[in-house]
């Protein structure tokens, strides 16, 4: 394989720097034509467990930050792939055999992770959670009238979204340091008991306030952590 100059390769870096630039413009653009969609579908399993839904603006310039804010959760969302593919056609070239085996899963198996994340709060967690703070609302001993912010509502689901999203993460990030040498299956294995606790008080600290979200969060993670001991290494 012919080495490249320093030159090259800051060129070469270049153009995948603005390539990705380019490719965020771009879906940008098409998430501001997307964003109803889009609210629309975050906004359906609240609605779902709602009567009589409605939804509250309390400010002239809502719809527009909505708008904004979806667009560019939209094109954040497909940038990092896109970006994920570039940098891994930068670095590819100058890695051994073993490192590419080693390197991409990381790039694959990431963004994947992140997605059940956020498809297992969106199907599992926000049905139940929003039935059950709709429940509470309704039992008010006083006269209530239920118009959740819609700004407010999106920030909380996006906000579980990515949650779940970072919290999927665990069994490559296991995975990986028991590859790098850093961490034994065995002694894993016997932080069983404390990783149960983290991982019961990361729950409790990460979603609402509520028994039934944090057991939602918990349970998966407690079963991540031991499917990623099954893939480590003795």
């Amino acid at each position: 394989m012919k080495k490249m100059t320093i030159m090259q390769h800051f060129a070469e870096l270049r153009k995948r720097v603005l390539w990705t630039l380019g490719f965020f413009v771009l879906v940008f653009g098409l998430g501001w034509f997307v964003a109803p969609y889009i609210q629309e579908f975050l906004t359906a399993p609240l609605i779902s467990v709602w009567d009589d839904a409605q939804m509250l603006y309390t400010g002239i310039t809502d719809g527009l930050m909505i708008t904004l804010s979806l667009a560019l959760l939209f094109a954040i969302m497909l940038t990092i792939p896109f970006a994920l593919y570039q940098i891994w056609a930068f670095v590819a070239p100058g890695l051994h055999q073993n490192e590419r085996k080693f390197v991409l899963p990381i790039f694959i198996l990431s963004p994947v992770l992140f997605v059940c994340g956020a498809a297992f709060a969106f199907y599992a967690l926000f049905p139940t959670v929003f039935g059950f703070f709709m429940e509470l609302n309704e039992m008010a001993p006083v006269p209530s009238v239920i118009m959740p912010a819609a700004r407010d509502y999106l920030a909380f689901a996006i906000g579980l979204l990515k949650v779940f999203g970072i919290a999927f993460q665990l069994p490559l990030v296991l995975v990986l340091m028991n590859r790098a040498g850093i961490l034994s299956r065995e002694r894993v294995i016997g932080m069983r008991r404390y990783a149960i606790v983290i991982i019961v008080i990361a729950a409790a600290i990460l979603t609402p306030p509520d028994v039934v979200s944090q057991i939602l969060l918990a349970l998966p993670m407690w079963g991540l952590f031991e499917i990623s001991i099954l893939f480590m290494k003795k």
